[in-house]
């Protein structure tokens, strides 16, 4: 059996960039984490300790975006290398983070990365 958990529109304000004024100013993300586990003993004895914790997700993605990247590519590696290494149950793994109106020249809602592995 297949169990996904999906912690989905993390909304963040951070200062990711190329542009100098994207380190001043900041812009509005998404993220979204999409995980493969083993849930079957939470969902048989309704025990937190025995599936992902979404609060500890939510954490590392807070604490990965609060750190200043030029590429999303960056921190969107580094959120998959952080839930990776503290959340050991993981066995597929999805993230995507969205720019909202990314300053480039055009009008643009978005951009986005995913990496999935």
């Amino acid at each position: 059996m297949k169990h996904t958990i999906e912690v989905v529109g993390i909304k963040i304000y951070a200062f990711h960039g190329c542009l100098p004024e994207e380190e001043k100013i900041g812009g509005n993300y998404l993220v979204d984490v999409m995980l493969n586990t083993d849930f079957s003993g939470a969902a048989t004895h309704d025990a937190l300790e025995k599936t992902v914790d979404y609060v500890l997700v939510n954490k590392i993605v807070r604490e990965e975006m609060a750190i200043r990247s030029k590429l999303i590519e960056h921190v969107g590696q580094r959120i998959v290398t952080r839930l990776r290494s503290e959340i050991n149950a993981i066995t597929h793994l999805r993230v995507r983070v969205t720019k909202i109106c990314p300053p480039i020249n055009g009008d643009v809602d978005h951009v986005a990365i995913v990496i999935e592995g």
